[in-house]
């Protein structure tokens, strides 16, 4: 059961790691630009977003337009935060990994 206490002890270890990188990546801001820079998004390491910053003379544009611009950049900034968080947490499983277990 040596390997069973081992086995305990990583788990308990990765957790308190997870934990910890989770506040680094609500901590972390990442901002994304679309449209020139017309539409900026910032969100955070943990995917919540924090602001939609609009150029006023870019809402002079079509409607279909200012849209379709909107969305790409939600979409990026959804797209950038879920890469950095993969990313932070592939690194505590990469440490956690038991021969025949994964």
């Amino acid at each position: 059961m040596a390997g069973l206490g081992k086995f305990l002890k990583q788990a308990q270890k990765a957790q308190k790691q997870v934990e910890q990188v989770q506040q680094q990546l609500a901590a972390r801001e990442l901002e994304v630009s679309a449209g020139g820079g017309a539409v900026r998004i910032k969100v955070n390491g943990a995917g919540d977003f924090l602001a939609l910053t609009l150029d006023p003379e870019f809402l002079k544009e079509d409607a279909a337009v200012v849209g379709q611009t909107i969305l790409d950049a939600v979409k990026q900034a959804a797209t950038q935060a879920k890469a950095v968080n993969e990313e932070e947490m592939n690194k505590i499983t990469a440490q956690f990994q038991m021969p025949g277990l994964f």
